[in-house]
């Protein structure tokens, strides 16, 4: 068990962990309108103080862009351990790919809390002992 320091904004609705799945929801702070093609930082409502050697994924919800045509602009967000100021504030940047209003509250996005990747050495081979499996999109079948 990791204990997490959270901060939460005025009214912002409290996090907890799924029963089901590693993820867990945020949700917008405010209501937000966009218009198609904009773009913004919707407010999650939260900071956190990860402890040292973890760090937070961030990805949008299966159903954001089917529900409210929302893309997060960065694919997924790392948020370290080093962003952790009270106003450190997470924030879901996201493009409008059509005109919508998002109310207060709504689940948007989820993350994840690991640990950061351990020191890497590479070492160059002539080639690998593997068995290959056909290229990248390829199951092998």
């Amino acid at each position: 068990m990791v204990d997490i320091p959270i901060h939460y904004l005025k009214g912002s609705p409290l996090l907890e962990k799924t029963e089901r799945g590693d993820w867990i929801d945020l949700f917008c702070y405010e209501d937000i309108t966009l218009k198609a093609g904009e773009r913004a930082y919707i407010s999650q409502g939260v900071s956190m103080a990860l402890p040292e050697g973890y760090e937070a994924i961030m990805a949008p919800r299966s159903s954001t862009f089917k529900r409210w045509g929302l893309l997060q602009t960065n694919g997924i967000g790392v948020l370290d351990n080093s962003f952790q100021g009270t106003d450190d504030i997470w924030m879901f940047p996201a493009l409008a790919t059509r005109d919508v209003t998002i109310p207060r509250g709504t689940r948007i996005c989820q993350f994840r809390i690991q640990k950061k990747q351990p020191e890497i050495n590479f070492i160059p081979v002539a080639s690998l002992h593997g068995v290959n499996r056909g290229g990248l999109g390829s199951s092998g079948e």
